[in-house]
């Protein structure tokens, strides 16, 4: 039996919102949707969202779950019709009809389970690209071990970014994506979190933020050549061994010229005698 969290604003029981639950055998509590229910309600082994009403609040609440819950898995009860909206980005780990029987829920459950259980614990949270490396775990962006000082959406933004190097995102899909659907705000908004970004990252790093004219923005891939030796000093090492093998070999054939008596001096000898 394990224990189940459903988050959901009606005041209906766990048994109307997916009926299946009251056939099965799990110990089942209902808080509110928040993501301060979770500080009320901890220990949960799975967590599900009502999401039959108001798609784009239920979104968002995943995605806080997601960053910030406690990582166990995240399951979004939804309405046929529901299910079109629901993405990838939404950080949810399966989706449940609000009509599914009791064997797909506790097939569903006991998958879901299943998989958090080998999900090892060394699994990075650690992006790195070159010298830039952001901690999703910390919510904290080093460059070259100095600390960033960002605020979270300059957090949300860089990592967005460092998430896909190379990848280009116009300033609709960056809104979209750090901001969210529910964000009423214009794309000059990308603009100058960019702007405060690179005037953080230092003339050094600034050109990490790479612009595409017209188009919007990327993470610049950084050049490892940079950081590479170049042939000429290895060549130039490999010249001096050479040259000092000739030295250590000119210096053998004057310590054999040395230990020989010369012809003239031998001569010399014998006069004298």
């Amino acid at each position: 039996m394990s224990s189940l969290l459903l988050l959901t604003n009606t005041l209906q029981s766990s048994a109307e919102v997916l009926p299946a639950l009251g056939l099965l055998l799990h110990h089942v509590r209902v808080a509110p949707a928040e993501g301060a229910a979770l500080v009320d309600t901890p220990g949960a082994d799975v967590i599900l969202v009502d999401g039959r009403r108001d798609l784009t609040q239920v979104r968002s609440l995943c995605q806080l779950l997601r960053s910030t819950g406690p990582g166990c898995p995240l399951l979004l009860v939804v309405t046929e019709g529901g299910l079109a909206a629901v993405t990838a980005e939404w950080g949810v780990d399966d989706v449940l009809l609000d009509t599914a029987g009791p064997a797909e829920v506790e097939a569903r459950l006991r998958l879901a389970l299943g998989r958090q259980d080998i999900v090892t614990d060394d699994v990075p949270t650690e992006i790195r690209n070159g010298d830039l490396s952001v901690d999703e775990a910390t919510y904290s962006a080093k460059l070259r071990g100095r600390v960033l000082d960002l605020t979270f959406k300059e957090f949300e933004l860089l990592k967005y970014l460092a998430q896909h190097p190379g990848r280009v995102f116009t300033r609709a899909q960056l809104l979209q994506e750090v901001w969210g659907y529910d964000y009423f705000g214009g794309t000059r908004t990308v603009d100058v979190h960019v702007r405060r970004l690179r005037a953080k990252l230092g003339p050094e790093h600034e050109s990490l933020i790479g612009t595409v004219r017209n188009v919007g923005y990327r993470f610049v891939i950084p050049d490892k050549s940079e950081h590479q030796p170049s042939r000429g000093q290895g060549s130039g090492g490999r010249q001096g061994g050479v040259g000092g093998a000739g030295a250590a070999g000119g210096g053998e054939n004057g310590a054999e010229g040395s230990g020989r008596p010369s012809a003239a001096g031998a001569s010399a000898a014998r006069r004298s005698q």
